[in-house]
């Protein structure tokens, strides 16, 4: 099969994609060290579990929701845990399973965290956006995530 190199066009916009996520990532995280005490990695799970019926999520769950190792989520929660804000609880129906459960302590400091990240966001993507242009970004990251989703 012969290679489709990319055109010079799709060349720079796949560039620019991967520097202006990389950016906004380094920035988001920064913001959230600084203005809260937590890591954008953290922060995130702290998310899914405060959205999880129960506000718990089986240990395998959240490795799939936020894309990464199941040693990674492990050590995220640990993590979690010492700090206070997530607890391990074995799974009634299979004993060998974890879930992640928010505390109390942990959705406070999701409160408390959140309005900034929140202002962060909008002050680095969706300031900078037409209601347009979220709307094609919308189907076109939904149409990314479908195909890489059904393609494993």
């Amino acid at each position: 099969m012969e290679t489709q190199w990319l055109s010079s066009d799709e060349q720079r916009m796949w560039r620019l994609y991967l520097e202006s996520t990389r950016l906004l990532m380094r920035d988001l995280d920064r913001h959230l060290a600084a203005e809260a005490g937590i890591n954008m990695s953290d922060f995130e799970i702290l998310v899914l579990l405060s959205e999880a019926p129960g506000q718990r999520m089986r240990m395998n769950e959240l490795a799939d929701h936020t894309v990464t190792t199941r040693s990674g989520v492990t050590r995220a929660v640990q993590r979690l845990t010492d700090a206070g804000w997530v607890r391990q609880v074995r799974c009634e129906e299979d004993k060998r399973g974890l879930h992640a459960e928010l505390t109390e302590a942990g959705l406070e400091k999701l409160r408390a965290a959140a309005p900034g990240h929140v202002n962060a966001v909008r002050a680095n993507l969706f300031d900078l956006l037409s209601p347009r242009e979220v709307e094609l970004f919308t189907h076109s990251y939904g149409q990314i995530r479908d195909n890489l989703l059904s393609n494993p």
